[in-house]
């Protein structure tokens, strides 16, 4: 990170600023914004450790079930986006672990000691058995392993386990198929493919971020007890995945008990069940991902979705034709390489992220161009490691004053103890930050780095945060 007037350690900083001078290097005078009345409406737009940590483990969760060719196929097409973000971070690429897993885990619950028995046809939707289990895949992609490893030499270069372009390379990682289990057990997926799976030693590293990305067009249907997949009957109804809406998933407006969510018609303020008999609570996966890393601030989620409204039931022809089914209607939809692409609304996986404040990510799944979504998992992830950039569009908190004025907070904490940093404005004082133009660094947004300048270098431990309005 650059150095601001000999000892002045450029930590991170952001504040209340009006824009004078666009010179890359050239500090912007800073214009307190009052305070906003009632809950603060400002975002977290960067958070920087003292000693930025450049280790990134991501983990793809791929939605392999029969209708998700063309998604896969977008992912992978977009998928260079992501990478440029990463690339364009001050010092380049992270030292990253890159891997892809996908939602068939097979028949086998959380609550099992063994797999239940294998339903529909394999290959085709059908699961058995545990599935993929969690392990981690690379499609005969050039890479010597179980996963992309990119890290920095120490005499400088990079050390590669892989060859070819790192976005091609994982492209063929993420053509994962689709003819996984229709039952798509994604925070399961998750969860064993990081949990001591043997198959997958060597990902994780115990100092690096955390980053896990869902690509998925259902919700998450991990089940506590197989049974859920037992032949169609007056209690389950069809086997079909209505069955994860209809216990998994728990609606303030029309859907309160699974009866309930049987019946025909437009719900509200839909989360996850947390009471099912039959389907997991999302809660303990983010209790897995707090002790696996044993700090929030190392895990950032994402998922590239369907959208989480409409959220209706609605009676539909089943795949095969015959009599119509309660199902859950569609929430978006796209035209694809293949014609009419579809997704469902994803209540259980948006009730997962949103356990995540400030850690999460998530964009629509029903656009064939999914850059947008790559580039916001991308910025958040850069966050998350200590860039000193911001990856946002900050507002303006008055428009009536020349010059673009930004509402922001800055505060150094040291474990729990928070404080305020102010502004630089002219004078002082000694410790303060200011907002600099400089897009031979950042090249996100608005191009702004983000400035602490001090007499001396912070504890350690310093965590310095700030927060804006932004669009």
């Amino acid at each position: 990170m650059s150095l601001r007037m000999g000892v002045l350690i450029s930590v991170v900083s952001l504040g209340c600023g009006e824009v004078k001078n666009t010179q890359v290097d050239a500090a912007i005078d800073a214009v307190p914004i009052d305070a906003p009345s009632g809950p603060d409406p400002r975002k977290l737009v960067a958070e920087v450790t003292a000693t930025p940590n450049r280790n990134l483990d991501m983990l793809f969760v791929i939605d392999d079930s029969p209708s998700m060719q063309d998604k896969q196929s977008n992912l992978a097409i977009n998928f260079p986006n992501f990478i440029n973000v990463l690339n364009g971070l001050p010092g380049g690429l992270p030292n990253i672990h890159l891997a892809v897993v996908t939602t068939d885990v097979g028949t086998k619950a959380t609550e099992d000691t063994a797999p239940g028995p294998a339903i529909g046809q394999i290959g085709n939707g059908g699961c058995s058995g545990t599935g993929k289990g969690g392990n981690m895949l690379t499609n005969n992609a050039p890479v010597t392993g179980t996963y992309i490893s990119d890290i920095a030499a120490p005499g400088g270069g990079r050390t590669r386990n892989y060859t070819g372009p790192l976005a091609t390379v994982f492209a063929t990682m993420a053509l994962v198929g689709a003819g996984g289990c229709g039952f798509e057990q994604t925070l399961e997926a998750m969860r064993r493919a990081l949990d001591n799976n043997a198959a997958n030693a060597g990902f994780l590293r115990p100092d690096a971020v955390l980053g896990v990305v869902f690509l998925t067009d259902e919700d998450d249907c991990s089940m506590r007890r197989s049974s859920m997949l037992g032949p169609e009957s007056t209690a389950l109804g069809p086997l079909q995945s209505f069955r994860c809406a209809r216990f998994g998933v728990t609606c303030a407006t029309g859907g309160t008990t699974s009866d309930e969510m049987n019946q025909i018609g437009t719900k509200g303020m839909c989360a996850g069940n947390p009471a099912s008999m039959y389907m997991t609570d999302v809660t303990p996966y983010r209790t897995f991902l707090t002790n696996l890393k044993g700090d929030t601030r190392k895990v950032v989620v994402a998922a590239i979705m369907g959208t989480t409204a409409p959220y209706q039931v609605e009676l539909r022809m089943p795949p095969g034709g015959g009599v119509a089914q309660v199902a859950l209607a569609h929430s978006c939809t796209y035209t694809g390489a293949n014609g009419l692409e579809v997704a469902d609304p994803p209540a259980r996986l948006q009730a997962f992220l949103d356990l995540f404040p400030d850690r999460n990510a998530s964009s629509t799944i029903c656009q064939q161009d999914l850059s947008g979504g790559l580039v916001s998992v991308a910025t958040l992830l850069s966050r998350a490691i200590g860039s000193p950039c911001i990856g946002v569009v900050l507002a303006d908190a008055d428009p009536a004053t020349a010059g673009k004025q930004y509402d922001c907070v800055v505060e150094d904490v040291v474990g729990a103890a928070t404080t305020l940093v102010p502004a630089c404005n002219a004078g002082g004082p000694a410790t303060c930050w200011s907002l600099v133009a400089n897009p031979t660094v950042c090249t996100l947004a608005e191009r702004l780095e983000l400035v602490v300048t001090r007499p001396a270098a912070p504890p350690p431990l310093t965590i310095t945060r700030m927060r804006c309005l932004t669009l």
